[in-house]
């Protein structure tokens, strides 16, 4: 069995405007005022974790919320906000139809990304997941896709692809960890770095050159 290993954030999913829409209804559930809404826009607009609703409340002091309920709030919001097109999930279907093993790899806390992939229904097309909170290591560490083969009951092999929208954590990491590496485009490519197999605007596209290569 092959293994595709796939991003979360902005290749599976569309976590920009999950993101807005999460922190706008936070900020409203909280009588929130724009500047600490505006300081949660700027301050997790990468990624989210229990330690910044920490620095919120220093940030903040007047803050009674403790941190650890914002925190499970955040992660309500976002699961409640974000979505896996129909046509990303039907493309993922096909490809374990196909006998291929599928694993998701992202950077970020556990809890979270685990709520995106239940919430979207992408849990349900997901061989295992491996979240750099699981073991507080980060793309482009190999150890993180080693993490994610393993939860698919497999290992890395030659033939094994990782796709992603970062050309630094996904493919750079992804060549790191003796994968092939489709990009999906959205940003500059980085002078310096090794170019992918494949580049395609979006990741149903990705998905369809999988299956072409089924054999290859």
């Amino acid at each position: 069995m092959r293994l595709a290993i796939f991003d979360l954030d902005g290749t599976l999913v569309d976590r920009t405007s999950a993101f807005t829409d999460a922190i706008a209804t936070l900020s409203d559930d909280h009588g929130f005022g724009p500047e600490i809404e505006r300081w949660l826009l700027t301050e997790l607009a990468d990624q989210a974790d229990r330690g910044d609703f920490e620095r919120l409340r220093v940030a903040f002091p007047a803050i009674s919320e403790s941190a650890d309920h914002l925190w499970r709030v955040y992660i309500d919001r976002m699961a409640a906000s974000v979505r896996c097109r129909p046509a990303v999930l039907d493309s993922l279907a096909k490809l374990k139809e196909a006998g291929w093993s599928v694993g998701v790899a992202p950077n970020g806390a556990s809890d979270i990304q685990r709520a995106k992939a239940r919430a979207t229904g992408l849990a349900e097309l997901i061989d295992g997941i491996a979240a750099s909170g699981d073991i507080d290591v980060r793309k482009p560490d190999p150890r993180l896709f080693e993490l994610a083969a393993a939860r698919c009951g497999t290992q890395l092999t030659p033939g094994d692809w990782m796709t992603g929208d970062n050309p630094e954590t996904d493919i750079a990491g992804g060549y790191r960890a003796g994968l092939r590496a489709i990009w999906v485009r959205g940003r500059p490519w980085p002078d310096g770095l090794t170019t992918p197999h494949h580049a395609v605007d979006d990741v149903t596209d990705a998905i369809d050159y999988l299956l072409a290569h089924s054999s290859g």
